[in-house]
């Protein structure tokens, strides 16, 4: 699961443009440093610097060093008191200023240039609409259901592992024979959360009450011949976001560790009421950034020295080891295609606003997205089909009337490939009657990944204002990630965010413009393309394509390998494309099916501790 500013902006108000509101913070700063008795004092063009002589005199001693930075610090109060933003001691203010100039300033000029050129708005409108309509779209859900294969002749393995691997259609199909129970489903899972999590750090909280509880009303409900769908008695897991009455919703935060919302979510809610049965609350990165939680930091069951990258670390893990059949994680920026590209996961991340987030922590209306990591695609599909819908309290969640996934001819598509595609993948598709092209989105905008950044920073520092302010983000576990980031964006003009939201649109149809295909074969973890799939909405399924031996292996026995994967793209309101070429692939490929080496990892080969290899933790850059 799962983000750069102009020299220090003062709260704007109304009739305050950009350029006279940091000229006025010139002023400001200018007029205080001059009232000092700092000798030399001027105001550059681009603000006070802690790297710039600009409050002290050009040689400097150690000492008169310190003292610089101090009458710097002293210079930036005055602009910082006027975004109600004193609470910054003078380091973070200095940190601050920095990050301004290297990131937020770029950013800005990049979005100014591309839509504020010109004057009176005719152009570029904003990719955030407003719609003043008081009532709720009517939430029926009449959107047609899939038409899900049957599953026969499966019989009940021996082996618990074997058990732990099964898909979905194959786990229900033992549970409708009366070969297994929910329950015992639910025994053998739980069994397998406890056994590995130790090592992999993946999951917050065992909920084994409530899953033996949904387990027995399971089995009860079929006993009398209610069938609740293809998720009846399956046990599944929730990324620690999304709230479960009487259960822990961390956060993967320090700040939050003991959090207890009585809100159900509206995803769980959907599942409970399909039968499916929830065995645990996932590991989410902490705030839903990386996967650095206040417990630890999540490995990937592939190469267990390594770890998932990615907030929702804990779905993609699990879903990985056979700990759980399928688990629910989020993405705003990565956060489902990265951790399922490293654990060899199959994953998709939907059209935005395909899943209702009701219940479920916010980084960035405009880009959060619930989707499913799963063991195929068909079982994305299942799940897709039982969570999807419009839910009354999230204003940008609709129905997406989808085709039956199940039923499309992909002889009749034609899907483009990227440079970066996995070619058995565009091969594979090619023999089944795909036609297959060579292929290039494009569009003009240059600064996707510095829209994508003040988009999520500026929502994400709306909905913990509170955490900044009282200074908890001192306690957060990875102080390089959104403490330094959110930091940054206190100073964000809001004309500069609002730019951005127009160069985003401007984006957005560029794109529309450029996709003459049904889909596309690219790499799922390419930054830009995240960037740019984010931004725009559109769905992308991670699919496992082979491993390659991991650099550096302990032995030339170790079982430990590193996953490949690619992405299929599809345009917005086409879940449906993408999700029926990669069962195309997967009819004829294995990828999916393979098991990682977290009990075996070959002759000699042990886990360092601690890892010899540390991965660094994803940071967002301009």
């Amino acid at each position: 699961m799962a983000g750069r500013c102009p020299p220090i902006p003062l709260r704007p108000t109304r009739n305050v443009g950009g350029l006279l509101f940091i000229t006025l913070l010139h002023s400001t700063l200018f007029l205080f440093c001059s009232s000092s008795s700092i000798p030399d004092c001027r105001l550059s063009s681009t603000g006070a610097s802690a790297n710039s002589p600009i409050c002290a005199s050009p040689e400097l001693s150690i000492q008169d060093k310190k003292s610089k930075n101090t009458d710097d610090a002293s210079c930036l109060k005055r602009g910082f008191s006027m975004l109600d933003a004193e609470f910054f001691n003078d380091n973070k203010m200095l940190e601050i200023e920095k990050g301004a100039k290297e990131l937020n300033i770029p950013i800005i000029k990049a979005n100014r240039k591309i839509v504020a050129t010109t004057n009176g708005g005719l152009h570029y409108p904003s990719s955030l609409v407003f719609n003043s309509k008081w009532q709720h779209e009517e939430t029926q859900d009449d959107a047609k259901k899939f038409s899900y294969p049957s599953v026969s002749g499966v019989m009940k393995p021996e082996n618990e592992e074997d058990i732990a691997f099964m898909t979905i259609l194959e786990l229900g199909h033992l549970i409708r024979t009366k070969q297994v129970t929910s329950e015992e489903l639910v025994r053998v899972f739980l069994k397998r959360l406890k056994r590995y999590n130790p090592v992999l750090e993946a999951v917050v909280t065992i909920t084994e009450d409530l899953a033996y509880k949904q387990a027995k009303e399971a089995d009860e409900l079929l006993a009398q011949g209610i069938d609740l769908g293809p998720l009846h008695g399956i046990p599944y897991g929730l990324k620690d976001i999304i709230s479960v009455p009487e259960y822990k919703t961390t956060w993967g935060s320090t700040t939050f560790k003991n959090q207890v919302l009585d809100i159900e979510a509206w995803v769980y809610k959907r599942l409970k009421a399909a039968g499916a049965v929830l065995v645990g609350k996932l590991v989410t990165g902490s705030l839903a950034y990386d996967d650095i939680w206040f417990g630890g930091r999540t490995r990937n069951p592939w190469n267990i020295e390594e770890f998932t990258t990615g907030s929702s670390a804990g779905p993609a893990a699990c879903t990985a080891a056979g700990m759980v059949p399928f688990a629910i994680g989020s993405e705003t920026a990565g956060s489902i295609t990265y951790p399922a590209a490293r654990c060899g996961v199959t994953a998709l991340r939907p059209t935005f606003g395909a899943v209702g987030r009701t219940g479920v922590m916010s980084l960035s209306e405009s880009l959060d997205k619930l989707g499913p990591f799963c063991r195929s695609a068909v079982d994305c599909a299942i799940v897709l089909d039982v969570i999807r819908g419009k839910d009354p309290d999230d204003g940008s969640s609709r129905k997406i009337f989808l085709d039956d996934p199940f039923s499309v001819d992909i002889t009749k598509l034609t899907v483009g490939y990227l440079e970066d595609a996995e070619m058995e993948v565009v091969d594979v598709l090619k023999s089944k009657g795909v036609k297959m092209v060579a292929f290039n989105l494009s569009y003009s905008v240059e600064s996707a990944q510095g829209i994508l950044n003040f988009t999520m920073d500026v929502d994400m520092l709306a909905h913990f204002d509170k955490w900044q302010r009282s200074g908890e983000d001192d306690e957060y576990e990875a102080q390089d990630q959104w403490p330094t980031e959110l930091r940054r964006t206190r100073i964000i003009p809001a004309v500069d965010y609002i730019q951005s939201q127009r160069a985003r649109g401007k984006l957005i149809r560029e794109v529309k413009e450029s996709f003459r295909v049904d889909a596309f074969v690219g790499n799922a973890t390419d930054w830009e393309k995240v960037c740019v799939g984010n931004l725009v909405g559109m769905p992308v399924m991670v699919v496992p394509v082979g491993f390659q031996k991991i650099p550096d292996p302990p032995t030339n026995d170790t079982r430990r390998r590193s996953t490949v994967t690619t992405g299929i793209y599809a345009p917005p309101d086409h879940d449906h494309i993408a999700l029926a070429l990669t069962m195309a692939y997967q009819t004829v490929t294995n990828h999916h099916k393979q098991r990682p080496p977290i009990d075996n990892l070959g002759p000699d080969d042990v886990i360092p501790n601690p890892p010899k290899a540390m991965i660094p933790p994803r940071i967002l850059k301009a």
